[in-house]
């Protein structure tokens, strides 16, 4: 169901369109626990079936798990993949190449390391660029699984508005308080060659374009500031524990070669991988991340 032109998300649990929503979102976020990849027999080039069914699954419950068989040149076919979803302007990143591209591997190159993304190390829930500027926020990516790790590596995905929801029945003051446009606050980045201006926003908004729910989210705790109030202390916490637990609407996977998802940035963490078998781990996704959500959606 899409969002009603001029609908604030800071609403009452008992307005109509909300208790309609509500059932939709959670009716959604249930099928794509069991529906399965989307099969892609050309990944530059999806038919108008496959393009279908992956905006419908987008429109749902903001993600589409994929399958493209074909191993070849998967890396070059991503943007006009990403291109047939309606996906434009991939973010500039230090780590990205010409095409926006960035490949997630373990890594000792000066600019990634001791960055998660660029270890073996699990990552905690988060939705992708949780750091940005508001101009530059994440809204859609794709990930995609070009060598899967000899062992681990698996990844959770949540439809980020079941989040909301689950605020919501707790606490309608939970979600609003996550809402305040400085709920969350990231530091600057001052490392050499790499400066980030502060980032302040809250985790819960509208997106400009479409008007539909988005989130920034991370469940780290070093370098994160919380709006110092105790309603947000205490969503910030039952949050973290609806997902910790996990939420029973948590879709659980360990993506093989040519496997990805596409979402409007959902939630979603990754297991450690290869700890053991040796130095360096083969495993390689490539993340292509953009400005506005999948057409649609």
């Amino acid at each position: 169901m899409r969002e009603r032109k001029g609908f604030s998300w800071q609403t009452h649990k008992a307005d109509d369109f909300y208790r309609v929503w509500r059932e939709a979102r959670l009716e959604a976020a249930e099928a794509a626990q069991t529906v399965g990849f989307v099969e892609i027999s050309d990944l530059a080039n999806p038919s108008e079936a496959e393009k279908s069914e992956l905006i419908r699954r987008c429109n749902a419950a903001n993600l589409a798990l994929y399958h493209a068989p074909d191993s070849s040149g998967q890396r070059d076919k991503l943007r006009a993949f990403a291109e047939a979803m309606g996906l434009r302007i991939a973010e500039k990143h230090r780590s990205a190449g010409g095409d926006g591209i960035v490949a997630l591997r373990q890594s000792d190159a000066p600019s990634q390391k001791g960055y998660l993304p660029y270890s073996k190390h699990k990552m905690n829930w988060h939705t992708d660029g949780y750091y940005n500027a508001p101009e530059e926020r994440i809204s859609a990516m794709v990930l995609h699984t070009a060598v899967p790790a000899d062992d681990g590596g698996s990844n959770q995905f949540l439809d980020h508005t079941i989040a909301f929801i689950r605020l919501m029945d707790e606490n309608p003051d939970y979600a609003a308080a996550l809402m305040h446009p400085e709920a969350m606050t990231i530091p600057a980045n001052e490392e050499e060659g790499s400066y980030r201006p502060p980032s302040v926003g809250p985790v819960f908004f509208a997106d400009a374009e479409t008007q539909a729910l988005q989130m920034r989210y991370t469940a780290r705790t070093r370098s994160i500031e919380w709006r110092d109030d105790p309603l947000t202390r205490e969503a910030i916490a039952f949050l973290q524990t609806t997902l910790e637990k996990p939420d029973p609407l948590t879709i659980s996977l360990r993506f093989e070669a040519g496997q990805g998802v596409l979402c409007n940035n959902v939630l979603h963490d990754r297991t450690g991988f290869d700890t053991e078998a040796r130095a360096f781990s083969p495993r390689i996704v490539y993340r292509v991340r953009f400005h506005n959500r999948v057409k649609g959606s």
